[in-house]
């Protein structure tokens, strides 16, 4: 694959420190981006169960219902980056690069960039994995490179939301949420890519930075 050149859309920036977790989250709240591959839902970061590993989970294509998931495909031309910023500078020290192909979800790094914010390159030589992606229904295929595991598939939105409380609390009808909630969000799936990685290659020993963006391609490669 030739390197290509990407422009992207931001969602989210956390912080994770090494036995944490963090979650954020957007569901269509991007008007430039709204019912499109590149709009995201979710991004995630936590410790593995391999308590040496973390794990980044980017949700994209969100509120699919059951009918519309078979029919969902991740864009060819999309490009999903997980950011990590490790010494608190809020620039991305390493990036870990998805993008499908052909039926596959290939993955580069993480690696140092060597372009930094809206713009971004696929070096060939940091191809670490690639997975098949999990057709809805699917029993989930995960593979392994490298010490990575990769998936690549629609999955339950996990994101919990009682928007309908929310909407009354903004109105003033209401003080607080309910205990249990209504889940605004059951029942709908999302296209998930999920890495897990070898705390090793990502740096630092402390606190890092995770942010989540979805670019598309300016150039076609040859692939």
């Amino acid at each position: 694959m030739t390197t290509k050149k990407i422009l992207g859309a931001v969602l989210a920036i956390a912080g994770i420190s090494a036995t944490g977790w963090l979650f954020a989250a957007d569901h269509i709240d991007a008007p430039a981006v709204t019912n499109q591959t590149s709009d995201i839902t979710d991004v995630y970061a936590f410790q593995g169960q391999n308590t040496n590993n973390l794990v980044f989970i980017g949700n994209t294509q969100g509120l699919l219902s059951p009918t519309a998931t078979g029919a969902a495909k991740f864009d060819d031309n999309t490009l999903i980056e997980f950011n990590i910023d490790n010494n608190n500078d809020n620039v991305e020290d390493l990036v870990i690069q998805c993008i499908s192909v052909n039926g596959k979800m290939k993955v580069y790094g993480p690696y140092k960039p060597s372009a930094t914010g809206a713009r971004s390159y696929i070096e060939p030589n940091a191809f670490s994995a690639q997975v098949d992606i999990t057709t809805y229904g699917e029993t989930a295929k995960i593979a392994e490179q490298k010490g990575i595991k990769v998936f690549a598939g629609p999955r339950d939105d996990p994101f919990f939301f009682d928007l309908n409380q929310f909407k009354k609390i903004l109105a003033g009808t209401a003080t607080g949420f309910n205990n249990p909630g209504t889940d605004a969000f059951a029942g709908t799936n999302v296209l998930s890519t999920v890495v897990e990685v070898p705390k090793s290659l990502l740096g630092g020993t402390g606190k890092i930075n995770v942010w989540l963006e979805t670019k598309k391609k300016t150039t076609i490669p040859n692939m």
